[in-house]
């Protein structure tokens, strides 16, 4: 697997995956309906941010991630990301691979911490992943998800130090 750069061409690879993971509701505080072009400016980031891709030996696009500073000004110095795996590739380490590229470029950047602002409390698997990667969650909105099966559940703010 390799991680490079998304390019604009890439959302049509993207837009699929990141459609059906948004419209589930299940994971990502993202609008339900949440529409191609709207979707596209939320995902794929200028720079200085950053949205990167993971392909496989043929080209094809297993997951992304979207990494920018959590906050501006004062609060500049803590990172934030995203991603996304496509539930047809799931399993095979790319969330794991795209957590790790995130968390290199933080560094590489001179950030002092990485944010994850909003996961998801029955998102078990990425909080999961998550803890794994060195994160904790700092604290639990009670209720802050509107889960379409569960109803709702905390959303929880995650934290590490780079």
């Amino acid at each position: 697997m390799l991680i490079r750069e998304a390019t604009a061409d890439d959302w049509a690879a993207i837009w699929p995956f990141f459609h059906k993971i948004t419209a589930a509701g299940d994971t990502f505080t993202f609008p339900v309906d949440l529409d191609r072009e709207t979707g596209r400016g939320w995902w794929m980031l200028d720079a200085p941010n950053r949205t990167v891709v993971a392909v496989d030996e043929t080209g094809e696009i297993l997951g992304t991630a979207k990494m920018n500073a959590n906050q501006r000004g004062n609060g500049d110095h803590v990172a934030s990301a995203s991603y996304m795996v496509d539930p047809a590739h799931g399993g095979r380490g790319v969330g794991r691979a795209l957590v790790e590229h995130t968390l290199d470029w933080a560094r590489g950047r001179g950030f002092r911490s990485m944010q994850f602002n909003a996961v998801a409390a029955s998102n078990t698997h990425a909080v999961s992943l998550y803890e794994r990667l060195g994160f904790r969650i700092v604290g639990t909105v009670p209720e802050g998800f509107r889960h379409p099966e569960q109803g709702y559940v905390g959303l929880h703010i995650m934290h590490r130090p780079l």
